[in-house]
């Protein structure tokens, strides 16, 4: 302290540094601050540190390319007829051989993958819509409408799902469908039957939610309802959002598979994994043209074994208790 009354800071200075020199340090100590990562930074670190994580999304980057890129390169349409080498086993033209007409099982093996895949993700891009703003809807307002909202959920989860897509896939047989546009009322019906459940575990995250602080302060800097809805709450309900779409694809999958698998989902001459399995039903296939009937089982095998375990490292991932 001077005489006249100023404070004087003395500056600690490095006598192998010298004053106004940046210390060597600092660079290491902004460094180490500025790589601090954002909760989702952090979760995808923690997730591709995981062999089995890993592993599976490779897997099911495969199969994706497998299924929209590989019917660009094997030189085959898929649908066009050579009824002399019909049922030939698997040679260096046909690596999985060929079916009934003649045509390449391999190439009809992708296009399967990639409709069963489109349906799959595509049902569940349209539940987890449904559910998400209806779930939020309910779980904020509550009331008369949360009442309306968990009463149809409840409704249509007392229903057996897989029975009730049979019912309605008859009567789109019965109706002559055409085939193409069945591709996209499976993809409807699979919607229908999904949403509910998903609403449900959004609402149960926005009642939690819906008290915590930021939303209180959020309404007293007067923001509307719906900004407080899908600017606050969505994304704290988004990781719970992802891991289940992810565990949702799967089912999608299998339930369009075995409507397929029935003949009542996906119909020739379109290909699905489920009616190319269908081909194990004739004795005479399953016992001695195993190339049209495995190849698509192990495909669905795969990627579904690849989503579930996907999903259950995401979920782990995302899981405050599993955090150290």
């Amino acid at each position: 302290m001077s005489g006249g009354g100023e404070l004087i800071v003395s500056q600690a200075v490095d006598p192998e540094i010298g004053p106004g020199q940046p210390h060597p340090d600092a660079g290491a100590r902004s460094g180490r601050s500025g790589r601090r990562r954002s909760l989702w930074g952090e979760s995808f670190a923690r997730l591709i540190r995981m062999p089995a994580a890993s592993i599976s999304l490779a897997t099911l980057v495969f199969m994706l390319l497998f299924s929209f890129v590989g019917p660009l390169l094997t030189g085959y349409t898929g649908d066009e007829l050579n009824l002399p080498i019909a049922n030939h086993i698997p040679t260096m033209d046909h690596p999985l051989g060929t079916d009934e007409y003649g045509r390449d099982v391999l190439t009809r093996l992708m296009l399967a993958g990639r409709i069963s895949l489109t349906i799959g993700i595509a049902s569940m891009l349209l539940s987890l819509l449904l559910g998400a703003v209806l779930g939020i809807i309910a779980g904020y307002y509550g009331g008369i409408v949360d009442s309306i909202i968990m009463r149809v959920a409840d409704l249509l989860m007392s229903i057996p799902g897989l029975p009730l897509l049979i019912v309605m896939a008859a009567v789109l047989s019965e109706l002559k469908v055409d085939p193409s546009s069945r591709i996209y009322i499976v993809m409807l019906l699979l919607s229908a039957i999904g949403w509910p459940s998903l609403a449900r575990l959004i609402r149960g995250q926005v009642l939690s939610l819906r008290e915590a602080p930021y939303m209180k302060a959020a309404e007293v800097l007067g923001l509307s309802a719906a900004s407080r809805q899908f600017r606050h709450l969505l994304p704290n309900v988004m990781p719970l959002l992802i891991v289940v779409a992810t565990l949702s694809t799967a089912s999608g999958i299998l339930s369009e598979s075995a409507l397929s698998f029935l003949g009542l989902g996906v119909v020739p001459p379109n290909a699905s994994w489920g009616n190319m399995i269908s081909a194990a039903n004739n004795l005479i296939d399953f016992q001695q043209h195993w190339w049209l009937w495995v190849p698509p089982g192990v495909a669905l095998l795969i990627t579904i074994a690849a989503i579930n375990v996907f999903g259950d490292r995401l979920r782990d991932v995302f899981d405050p208790r599993m955090r150290k």
